[in-house]
Parts: C-alpha cells; sequence; structure tokens
C-alpha cells in the first residue's frame, strides 16, 4: 500500500511538473534575453546570419536575442558550450553542417554529442562551393580539369583542413579517381591570392567569395556542389551536370538548442524562422550574402544531422583528412 501510494504521488509530481513546464513555456517564456551562440568569429558569413537571425526572432520572442560570438576549433567551442547549456530556451545555436556532420568524424573528442545532446529547431539557410581555377590554366570544364589532372599533378588551395573546400576536392579525387595536391590555408584571403596568381590550380570556395574575380574575368567557374543551379550564378552547371555523379557538398545553418527544449518554444522558434524565410526581403537579404533559404520542420533537420554525419565519415577516412 506504501509503494501503491508513492508511485501515485511520484506520478503525480511528474504530471505537475510536465504541466508546470508547458504553462511555462507558454505563458512565461521569454521573460528576458536569449542567447544565440555563433560558432564563428565576428565579421565572419555565420556571424552575419546569426544577425539577421537574432532580429527575427527577438520580434517573435518580444526579447533581445543577443548573439555571442564563440569561436574555436571549427565551431566545437561554441557548440559545446550549448550542449552543456539549460534546455531552457534562452541558449541557442547556429549550428553549421561542421559542428552537426563534419566535426563528428574530424575531431576525435569534441565534448558533445551531435545528436543526442541538442534539439534539432529549423533548418535555416544553404550555400554550396564553387569550383574555381584561374583563367590562365585554359581549361573551361570540370572534364577538361579532371584530364589534366590525370595528365600532369594539380594542388587545390582550401581554407584549412576540414573545411568544405577540402572536402569538396577530397569528394572530386574520390568520384574521379583523382591524386591531387591538397594546400591548406590559413586563411581563404591569401589562398585565392595564390589562386590568382597561379601558383595553385585549382580551388572550391563560397560564391561570394570568389564572385569579383569571375567577373573580372581572373577566375573561371567550372561547377556549384549544390544540387541545383544557385540564383547568383545562374549560368554555371551542377557537378553533375558537368558529369560527376554523387557530387553534392553544401555548407548548411540550421538553429540548434540544448537538448531537453520544450515543444511549444521549438514550434514558437520554427515558426519564426519559416517565417523569416519566406518574407521576400529577408530572402533578398540572405541571398546578398550568397545563401539560399531551407526552411522546414524539427524532424527535417534532425534527419539531415544523421545524413551528414553518415555521409563525411567514409570520405574523410578515405582521405585521412585530420583537423589542422
Amino acid at each position: 500500500m506504501i509503494f501503491a501510494t508513492r508511485r501515485a504521488l511520484l506520478g503525480s509530481f511528474a504530471a505537475a511538473l510536465l504541466l508546470a513546464r508547458r504553462a511555462f513555456a507558454q505563458g512565461t517564456w521569454p521573460d528576458r534575453p536569449i542567447r544565440l551562440v555563433v560558432p564563428f568569429g565576428a565579421g565572419t558569413t555565420t556571424d552575419a546570419l546569426g544577425r539577421i537571425l537574432a532580429d527575427a526572432l527577438a520580434k517573435e520572442a518580444g526579447q533581445p536575442v543577443v548573439v555571442e560570438n564563440r569561436a574555436g576549433a571549427g565551431g566545437n567551442v561554441g557548440a559545446q558550450a550549448v550542449a552543456h547549456a539549460p534546455g531552457d530556451g534562452y541558449t541557442l545555436l547556429l549550428g553549421t553542417n561542421g559542428t552537426h556532420g563534419i566535426n563528428t568524424s574530424l575531431f576525435p573528442d569534441l565534448g558533445f554529442d551531435a545528436v543526442k545532446d541538442f534539439t534539432p529547431i529549423v533548418p535555416f539557410v544553404t550555400t554550396p562551393t564553387v569550383l574555381g581555377v584561374p583563367s590562365s590554366l585554359g581549361v573551361g570544364t570540370v572534364a577538361e580539369l579532371v584530364a589534366l589532372a590525370k595528365a600532369k599533378p594539380l594542388s587545390f588551395a582550401s581554407a584549412g583542413n576540414g573545411t568544405t573546400g577540402h572536402l569538396s576536392q577530397a569528394l572530386l579525387n574520390l568520384r574521379a579517381g583523382l591524386e591531387t595536391q591538397h594546400i591548406p590555408y590559413r586563411n581563404a584571403s591569401q589562398a585565392i591570392t595564390d589562386l590568382l596568381a597561379g601558383r595553385v590550380d585549382a580551388m572550391f570556395y563560397h560564391p561570394l567569395g570568389l564572385k569579383p574575380h569571375l567577373e573580372a574575368g581572373t577566375l573561371k567557374a567550372l561547377a556549384v556542389t549544390s544540387a541545383k543551379r544557385i540564383t547568383i550564378l545562374p549560368e554555371v552547371p551542377t557537378m553533375q551536370e558537368a558529369g560527376v555523379q554523387d557530387f553534392v557538398v553544401e555548407g548548411r545553418w540550421s538553429l540548434y538548442g540544448p537538448a531537453g527544449i520544450p515543444a511549444e518554444i521549438v514550434a514558437r522558434l520554427n515558426r519564426a524562422t519559416n517565417a523569416l524565410l519566406a518574407d521576400p526581403a529577408a530572402l533578398a537579404q540572405l541571398r546578398a550574402q550568397g545563401v539560399e533559404p531551407m526552411g522546414g520542420p524539427p524532424e527535417k533537420l534532425a534527419a539531415m544531422t544523421r545524413d551528414e554525419i553518415a555521409k563525411w565519415r567514409p570520405v574523410i577516412a578515405a582521405a585521412n583528412i585530420r583537423p589542422d
């Protein structure tokens, strides 16, 4: 009888706790500023996107959404800080396919589990890399570049080991049976400088970084690594269209929180972000950053996260990629 009473009390307590949590989510959240952790430095694309998203979430929440830059270890420093925060809706993360995909196989000890330690909220925006070569190289298509790489050694620059540019080059090696040389740089600007000077032969990089040089005619874009052509370079084919099958590499930014955020809070944040992505003025602002909208339910982001982890594990292992 005592045990039955205790079970009943525990059941009542659990039900009351659940009701209180729901009431908190619906009635009083948020009653103070929200922190949006951006796991890269100020002035980066991730930072710019985070500030656009923070403004939209602040309007929905009726409270300031403060961007906090926590850079380091390919985004792991900021992601780890959020993974260990309370799941109360007051700490969020603008995660990437690095923090929630690539880094799982790249780093031996992240300090967090990219699936278990987070609440997926909404996929935000995406961008591919562009395969650019100096115009002086004399190739105009991916097929011509592959043929040249089979005839003589070619080098590919990147902004560092484990970046999307590096992984794009590693994937091209696997898909086309090449052995091109990877040359990592500490920053993209120096890599582009050497690309323009012909000291390296090719580079996969974000569209905005290469676009001025493409327009000037000093670089040639051979392909984009997205599943379909992109708004700011509509004339450039995808890698599939260029003849390299099963080749999609996209940088992705998505909104996550710590594990355990109440569903009501997740729904409000998801709704606000999807509304932002449906607004024509906001879309123009985002596309000016070289990105395309995603959006969708939390379940979509959960599936994307699992798929991204599984996708890069064999590529990283085959290319023996290690972090800087």
